[in-house]
């Protein structure tokens, strides 16, 4: 690949007849390791378009040919071939947009020019240390004038990218000449025109040696009245000289966008199965007394071999501080708490310290750091809970009031979110000192992680001001990229992304309250391309807080399909420990947990129960290890919704071409899904296969990668999903018959 060194160094939502995303065009793949830099050609040559190699290779400025010159005595907006709709972007284009490690990131623009001569449009595509790839986009079709080309890996760091649309005169010349010289019609003056290109071409001293005398020759038979007219339509349609000046395009009227950043992150921002447990549960036991003793870092590590068995890379730690006396809540969110009763985690800060104190009952900070590093040494990344509030009794309430909000009798506001009440917490107010409690935040977040904490879960960042956000990740990050911060923003759209666009890596999302087929369709196709520029969904199927009436009236089935949609359908997901022991019992008139684990120790036999088979244990496993053989599914990106006749019944794939993917072959996963917890469903399916690069009407073989089954597909087919047997398919396309 020839390279060079740089010197210098909103996206519209789609009209609602777009293409659907899923539809790539052939993909490229740009260099993870950077040559030194090579003296610029004349000409970019480009490589010829072909199933797996379209890469651009060369970076060189395309030369723009003599045309009309005309100077107007004015400036305008648009180029000589207007450019827009750029992508990847964040709306409005102050923030860079977002990849992680092993994205298959599709660049896409809109481009076109008046009348009908054709256009080529290349990518500029610049890494974090300067080297620079070109490759060329292939046109949508879509009735838009968009063009798209993806590119796989990125390495981690801030990449440039731009765009630049031309004339293409042999594409033009080439169509043309198609028509022409097959129906009859001017056949000399195309057989000349395409002579002359050739010509032109040939002259180029930056084309091989071999490239060159296949165009002169080309260009005297066009011109031999020997040749044929079918024999001279024959080198029209030559692929090897098709090929040439895909590589080494002629091009006039060269327009250039604009400069965009993309911010490419470590694969755990975008990839993960999670999952949540209370280290204060972990090891508890009841004495003769009936009370409840804590469990503690030391014996909540016993539990880490099991956690990484089925499968999951992060463990999420609530709270792990000192929890406060005044207001404590007791058992099921009660206002009176007993004095064994441990209390909320969120309600941080006793005497014994605050943000940066390890609670008593656990161990000490370097029993923590102990647990991180078991964690590590069994595969597993720990995230800790940041919640930027305090309990009556934190230190903070004494020695800085002005962070909280004193009420007009005197008394500080506690948290609410009506109809929840938080009587045990204060939230912080940002107005009285923001650079005091701004400077407390960033060393309690180093402070952790000097401990060896990389993943921060956020509790309620959107009732935080978003400069802040904005200001700590920063800060953070630019000292140490690889740190994850996850939101749990489950509020209104516009504070949901811009948190992810002023820095958050993660989110939780919308998927725990969307259940049926019409819900979950919408929001798949929100997740993989109206916000995948910039948010990353974290589809948690549950939390402390969060039990939904599927959950708690849908029985194991709910508990599978919900399990299975979350792994598949993105690239991030997660779950709360209890959630494999069916643990659906509300407390009366709310959406929690009845003897909710936030207010007191949770005793729970995990191998009794995997051992009864009443454990979702192995079907998590046997999720997490198809999650991990199948690069398709560690993608946001690449989702396609298909149809079925069953208004209950899901269907949906996840395509990664072979020049995309790891190992180096396509990988398409196709999941079925029956979301009516409460039935055997029956119908047909309809499957665009083109969407995965099968063509449609074509067999294809198809492996149930839960079952083992197999069959051979088409374009329709017949589905029974028994909801209290195998209510999902999740099939592996193993290719065409």
């Amino acid at each position: 690949m020839v390279t060079k060194k740089r010197t210098s160094a909103a996206r519209p939502v789609p009209p609602p007849a777009a293409a659907p995303v899923a539809a790539e065009p052939p993909a490229t793949s740009a260099a993870a390791s950077e040559p030194a830099p090579q003296p610029a050609a004349k000409a970019a040559p480009v490589a010829a378009p072909a199933p797996r190699e379209p890469e651009v290779r060369s970076t060189a400025p395309i030369p723009e040919r003599p045309a009309a010159a005309w100077h107007g005595a004015f400036t305008t907006r648009n180029g000589r071939i207007p450019l827009g709709g750029a992508r990847p972007s964040v709306p409005g284009g102050r923030f860079p947009a977002k990849a992680f490690v092993g994205e298959a990131v599709p660049f896409q623009v809109t481009a076109f020019r008046e009348g009908h001569d054709l256009i080529g449009v290349h990518l500029r595509l610049t890494s974090p240390g300067g080297t620079e790839t070109l490759h060329r986009l292939t046109p949508l079709h879509d009735g838009y004038d968009r063009w798209r080309v993806s590119v796989a890996p990125l390495v981690q760091g801030t990449w440039r990218f731009r765009f630049e649309a031309f004339a293409d005169e042999f594409a033009t010349w080439e169509h043309a000449a198609e028509l022409k010289i097959a129906a009859g019609v001017d056949t000399a003056l195309m057989r000349e025109m395409g002579a002359l290109l050739f010509e032109r071409a040939a002259a180029e001293g930056d084309r091989p040696a071999d490239e060159r005398a296949r165009l002169e020759d080309a260009a005297a038979r066009l011109r031999d009245t020997a040749v044929s007219d079918p024999a001279a339509l024959e080198i029209v349609r030559d692929p090897v000289i098709a090929a040439d000046f895909a590589a080494r395009p002629l091009a006039a009227l060269v327009t250039l966008g604009d400069d965009h950043d993309l911010l490419v992150e470590r694969e755990r921002a975008g990839v993960g199965a999670w999952y949540e447990f209370f280290p204060r549960s972990e090891g508890a036991q009841r004495l003769e007394d009936g009370s409840i003793r804590s469990g503690t870092f030391r014996t909540a590590v016993r539990r880490l071999p099991e956690v990484a068995a089925m499968g999951f890379d992060v463990l999420y730690l609530p709270p792990i501080h000192p929890i406060g006396v005044t207001n404590r809540k007791g058992p099921n969110n009660t206002l009176t708490a007993g004095p064994a009763d441990p209390g909320s985690p969120w309600a941080i800060g006793a005497a014994s310290g605050g943000h940066d104190t390890v609670h008593p009952d656990l161990g000490t900070l370097e029993d923590f750091r102990a647990f991180v590093e078991a964690a590590r040494e069994n595969g597993l990344e720990v995230a800790l809970d940041l919640a930027l509030q305090a309990s009556p009794d934190h230190p903070w309430v004494s020695t800085h009031p002005e962070w909280f909000t004193t009420l007009p009798d005197g008394s500080i506001a506690f948290a609410e979110n009506p109809p929840k009440k938080y009587q045990d917490i204060y939230p912080i107010n940002f107005d009285n000192d923001p650079a005091g409690i701004s400077a407390e935040v960033l060393r309690i977040v180093r402070h952790w992680v000097a401990q060896g904490v990389k993943i921060f879960r956020v509790d309620n960042p959107h009732t935080k001001p978003l400069w802040f956000w904005e200001w700590l990740i920063a800060e953070v990050t630019a000292t140490d990229p690889d740190i994850v911060f996850l939101a749990e923003a489950f509020t209104r759209p516009s504070p949901l992304q811009a948190l992810a666009w002023s820095g958050f890596q993660q989110s939780y999302s919308y998927f725990t309250w969307r259940n049926s087929k019409a819900e979950l369709e919408e929001f798949l196709g929100w997740i993989s391309d109206e916000t995948a520029d910039f948010m990353r969904p974290n589809l948690f199927v549950n939390t402390p807080d969060i039990l939904t009436e599927y959950l708690q009236f849908g029985g194991r089935p709910a508990y599978r399909i919900r399990a299975a949609l979350a792994a598949t359908g993105g690239a991030s997901y997660g779950v709360y420990a209890g959630y494999e022991l069916i643990e659906n019992v509300a407390r009366p008139g709310s959406e929690e947990n009845i003897d909710n684990e936030k207010y007191e120790y949770k005793l729970r036999d995990w191998a009794d129960a995997e051992a009864r088979g009443d454990s979702l244990a192995p079907y998590l496993r046997r999720l997490n290890e198809i999650r991990r053989a199948h690069p398709a599914l560690r993608q946001l990106r690449g989702l396609r919704i298909h149809w079925s006749d069953d208004d209950a019944i899901l269907v949906f794939s996840k395509h990664l071409p072979a020049a995309l993917s790891p190992t180096g072959v396509d990988d398409t996963i196709l999941v079925v899904a029956n979301v009516d917890p409460h039935s055997t469903r029956q119908t047909t399916v309809h499957v665009d296969s083109s969407a995965f690069g099968v063509p449609r009407g074509a067999d294809y073989d198809v492996e149930d990668l839960v079952t083992g089954a197999r069959w051979t597909w088409n374009q329709d087919n017949f589905v029974r999903l028994d909801a209290f047997g195998e209510p999902v398919h999740i099939l592996h396309v193993k290719g065409t018959r």
